[in-house]
């Protein structure tokens, strides 16, 4: 299915946040709108990253105990952790115990710190212009060219699990662009701009 699913409480809603009460939670309350701070949004890429190859309702379940684990990441703080941070969060059965994904999230956040302008502000500046909602999920890309491009250039300054495909996952899911379908019931967070 790939069109929009009306659920018991008559809401029309994107067909993937009708498979369990914390997707529809998470599409209703999160997904799509837009998020600003470089602590917010490392949170987001952190999370995409250990998603890779993962269900994202299994990130979204264990997002409290990422939380915990990472100082509620807070780039500053992860930034410092160390070898025991590292042997502490692979004993941690809370979260995903992914050896590289945690040393990605650690030079991530390393990474994050020296960036002149913010990780906030480097994020936003691939996202592309809004643009009108696809009808269906059929319409809705894996990856597209600012993804590609925005996976290319964290990668050259250092971040690591940060294809485009993660890339386009973190821009849907931080309202750098909307793929809420047309007929679901979330508002517009960015309106489309007037084609000229």
């Amino acid at each position: 299915m790939t069109g929009p699913v009306v659920g018991a409480d008559g809401r029309a809603r994107c067909p993937w946040a009708a498979q369990a009460p914390d997707y529809r939670d998470y599409h209703d309350q999160e997904w799509g709108r837009p998020v600003r701070g470089d602590d917010a949004l490392f949170e987001r890429l952190t999370l995409e990253a250990f998603q890779s190859g993962l269900s994202w309702l299994t990130i979204l379940r264990k997002r409290p105990a990422f939380r915990a684990a990472f100082a509620d990441f807070r780039i500053e703080a992860v930034a410092s952790f160390g070898p025991a941070d590292v042997d502490r969060l692979l004993a941690d059965a809370r979260i995903v115990r992914n050896r590289a994904k945690v040393a990605a999230a650690i030079t991530n956040a390393r990474v994050a710190m020296t960036q002149p302008d913010g990780l906030s502000e480097l994020l936003w500046s691939f996202a592309p212009p809004p643009r009108s909602r696809p009808a269906s999920f059929a319409e809705v890309p894996a990856i597209t060219a600012e993804s590609t491009a925005l996976a290319k250039e964290l990668k050259r300054r250092g971040f690591r699990f940060v294809g485009p495909t993660t890339a386009y996952a973190l821009m849907q899911a931080t309202g750098m662009v909307d793929d809420h379908l047309a007929d679901c019931h979330v508002p517009a967070a960015r309106p489309p701009q007037p084609e000229s």
